[in-house]
């Protein structure tokens, strides 16, 4: 018996080709190439979740040890402190501190670098 695939054939092409709007060239056109740009976009969004993660570490670390500088301590220090007297805020939070509250941060640091 024979299956015409017109209603699900296009239904799959729009999905495909939506998906694909801003693309360049023929990757936004013609179906074949607009389903590898959204296939490897897909690759890049996965990638890019996982990346952002460490990109913002190491700008809350890049943060903290800016803030710690101006008060006279390494950072290395700062956060060898920290686990020495069991102050278990992680590093957003003492940036968000640093940047908003600098007081605040000043009595964690204080805290923090006790003998």
């Amino acid at each position: 018996m024979r299956v015409k695939r017109g209603f699900t054939r296009r239904h799959r092409h729009k999905k495909i080709l939506k998906r694909a709007k801003g693309h360049q060239e023929m990757r936004h056109r013609a179906y074949h190439k607009a389903n590898e740009s959204v296939i490897k976009a897909g690759q890049h969004a996965y990638r890019g979740r996982r990346q952002k993660k460490r990109d913002f570490r190491s700008l809350w670390i890049a943060r903290l040890s800016a803030a710690v500088r101006v008060r006279g301590v390494s950072y290395s220090r700062f956060v060898s402190g920290l686990k020495h007297h069991s102050i278990t805020l992680d590093r957003q939070t003492l940036s968000e501190l640093a940047m908003h509250e600098p007081e605040v941060f000043g009595k964690i640091l204080e805290s923090a670098m006790k003998k």
